[in-house]
This record gives structure tokens, sequence and C-alpha cells, in this order.
């Protein structure tokens, strides 16, 4: 990896594509640091969303990880690329399930930009809802300062949030346009990277903690941890690039005076054909009863004491987490991969797998292949999903849970972008047929 950064860097043109995106990512981090005003910060500070509290097992802890601890400090980017993730989610999933937009997805670049822009305006109304929420919730923990009406305090910072949304999604699309990798994604890898010094720092405190309070189980929980992360992001790695290659056989056809096919290739199927998606949506759904704990003032009801049950730091949650995921990864599967259009597809181009029939044959052999693939990639998901949750819940070290999707979305991002400059060098370095 760091070869190919430094063989990139020294072509001019990705050098620039580099640079920009490094400026991009600097003004993200810039306005994460910026609060929002009409606030109380010193009792903004003592509100945290990592620790025991309810907020800190809400999807309030979720988005705080996704946008680099923004939503923590209640800044301009608090709301992060959160809603865009959403309505990118929400937008796939209309696009099986409603006629018209999957007619539109299906129209090229067209039908794409229409899709896009339906999305950017989806983005905008999340935000605003989510902003929303989030600055009630702000004022029933009275973070808001006294000097000012709520109402137009309310206004301000709402639309604050919602224009930060906005924002960060014309950032993602620059990065898209004139720099290197997903814009989306590289905001996102740059705000869980930035959460990573807060990791290191609580691996110093419990080393401390074992040196002058006597705890010697530190000793040997946080090497655990640091092996244990590494094993993760090295299983992670393998299984991106994993994948199930079916053979493929072009039959020979004559056009005109040439003969066309007659070669032997494959069809790769991803094993982690989900990506990220799976956890997503299970953890979206699980951070549902922590998030509605953390509005409700009546902590001896019967209802909050059921909700709690469904707290981050449960057994019934991981639980529930391994089987959401595996049932989302084969859910994402089924509306991602068509095995009868696949079948189809094949037929048209004149493509046979070997001891297959064409048709139905074809799409049934597809099926029972895309079936495997798909629990083997849920259960890798679901194992990188419950492994910090275990280690915190067995340990108690809550300080140092990072959760499976962040360190998935983090190298998922870095090998992707890796590869999208090695193939830019490569088309750069390719000199024809004519050299």
């Amino acid at each position: 990896m760091f070869k190919t950064l430094k063989n990139a860097w020294s072509i001019p043109d990705l050098r620039k594509k580099i640079i920009f995106t490094l400026l991009i990512i600097l003004v993200f981090r810039v306005g994460s640091v910026i609060p929002v005003p009409f606030l109380d910060m010193t009792a903004l500070s003592q509100l945290t969303f990592g620790g025991g509290d309810a907020a800190a097992n809400s999807i309030f802890a979720y988005i705080n990880t996704m946008s680099g601890g923004a939503f923590g400090n209640a800044t301009i980017f608090a709301m992060g690329i959160t809603p865009y993730i959403n309505s990118s989610i929400i937008m796939q999933l209309l696009c099986v399930a409603i006629p018209a937009l999957e007619r539109l997805s299906k129209e090229g670049e067209d039908g794409r930009k229409k899709i896009a822009t339906i999305t950017r305006y989806l983005t905008v109304v999340l935000g605003l809802i989510q902003g929303t929420a989030y600055f009630f919730y702000l004022k029933n923990q009275r973070i808001l300062s006294g000097d000012v009406a709520v109402w137009f305090a309310a206004i301000v910072i709402i639309l604050i949030f919602t224009a930060g949304t906005a924002f960060m999604m014309w950032l993602g699309e620059q990065i898209n346009t004139k720099g290197i990798g997903n814009g989306i994604s590289i905001l996102l890898f740059a705000g869980i990277v930035a959460r990573l010094p807060v990791t290191v720092y609580a691996i110093i405190d419990y080393f401390k903690m074992a040196s002058q309070f006597g705890m010697i189980k530190y000793y040997f929980l946080v090497p655990v941890f640091i092996i244990l992360f590494f094993v993760v992001i090295w299983v992670i790695c393998f299984m991106q690039d994993a994948e199930r290659r079916i053979p493929i056989q072009y039959a020979k056809r004559v056009v005109g005076r040439k003969m066309y096919g007659g070669q032997a290739s494959h069809m790769p199927i991803k094993v982690a054909l989900g990506g990220v998606m799976p956890v997503i949506f299970a953890t979206s759904i699980l951070s549902i009863p922590s998030t509605i704990l953390a509005f409700m003032s009546n902590k001896e009801s019967g209802f909050y004491k059921f909700l709690s049950l469904f707290g981050m730091n449960s057994w019934l949650y991981i639980v529930l987490e391994f089987v959401l995921v595996l049932a989302f990864a084969y859910f994402y599967t089924q509306i991602q991969y068509n095995p009868v259009e696949m079948a189809n597809n094949l037929k048209q181009n004149n493509g046979t797998i070997p001891g297959i029939r064409p048709g139905q044959p074809t799409a049934e052999f597809i099926r029972k292949i895309l079936s495997r693939i798909t629990l083997i990639g849920a259960l890798f998901l679901s194992f990188i999903a419950i492994v910090p949750s275990v280690f915190t819940l067995a340990s108690g070290m809550t300080s140092l849970s990072m959760g499976g999707t962040s360190v998935i979305i983090m190298v998922g991002v870095a090998i992707e972008t890796v590869k999208q400059m090695e193939s830019q060098m490569m088309m750069r370095h390719y000199r024809g047929f004519l050299d």
C-alpha cells in the first residue's frame, strides 16, 4: 500500500488529486470542531456519548463514531454523512419495490442522474429530521444557553445541522469529480480514523491503571485487544478479495467473415456480497430501543426496563445482532442479484456454464451458488460485527470498544482507494499499440 502511495505521488495528475482530497478532508475536520451557536459548552462536555448512559448505547453513539466525534460536540457537521447513507439505502430499496424507479435505474446515465438528484433531496429531508431530533434532545438535556429565545435557537441550530449535511454531501461529490476514491467513503474513513487517537489514549490509560492501581488483568487484556484488532483487519482484507468463480464457456459464432467467441471465461461472485450494508441495517434497527430510552424521563416504568434489555452492552443485543446480520445479508443479496436475469444475460451472449443447460437450470445453479456464498459472507459479517461487543462485555473495557461496522468501513475504503490508485497508474503507464 505504501509503495502504491509513493508511486502515485510521483505522477503529477494523481498528486493533484491526492492533494485535493486531503484538502477536502481538512475542510471536513475543521468543520467537525466548530460548534453551533446558543449551546452551553460546559454542559455539553459533560454529556458523553461514550460512557454508560442511554445515549452511549443509542443511535447517537453510532452517528458520533461515523462523524468523527462531530456529533458529540454538536458541531456544524454533527449529522455527518449518515443522512446521505440512509437516503442511498432507501433509494436502493425503492428501486426494487417501485417499478417506475426500477425502470429509471435501467435508463443509463440519464436515469442514474435523476436517481442521484432524488437521493440529494431525500438527504436534505433526512438531515432536517435528524437535526430536529438532535436539537430537542439537546433541549431536554438542558444544553441550550439561556441567553436566546428557544424558537430562534431551534431555527438557527436545525438549519445549521441541515446545511452541514448538504455541504458534506457536496464535499463528497467534489472528491468524486476532482479527487481520488469515493467521496462519501473517504469522508466516512476520515471520521472513523479521527476516533483512533481516543482508542490509543484509552489503551495508555488502562496500562496506567494496571501499574498504579494493581489491576494486573489489563496487562493481559490490552494486548489481547490489540491482537484481536489486527486479526479482524486481516480477516476483512482476506474476505474483501475472496470470490467464487463460475466457469463460463462462450460458443463460437460467425459475423460476416469473422468468427467470434469460443473462449473460456468466468463469472466472479464476491463472498462478501452485501458489503457493510447488512451490518448497517442491523445496527440501525437494534439501536432504536436505546434511542427511545435516551428521550424517556421516567426510568422506573416497565416499558423503560423492557427497552433496557436491548442495550448494546447486553448478551441479548449480541445474539440479535448476529441473527439480524445473517437475515439482512440474505435480504440484500436477494434484492441486488437476480439469478434469472444473470442466466438470461449469459444466454443472450451465447455463454453457458459447462455441464449446465441454458435457461432455468442455469438460474437454479446460480441461485444455489449465491445461497452458499451468502451464508459464508453473512457468517463473516456477523463475526466481525459481534467480536468488539463480545470483547467489551467479557472484559468490561468499554472505552476500547470499536464497532465492527467502523472497522469494515475503514479497511474496505482503504483497500478500494488503493485499488483505484493502482488502476489509474496502470492506465497512465499504458503505452498503447504504437510503441
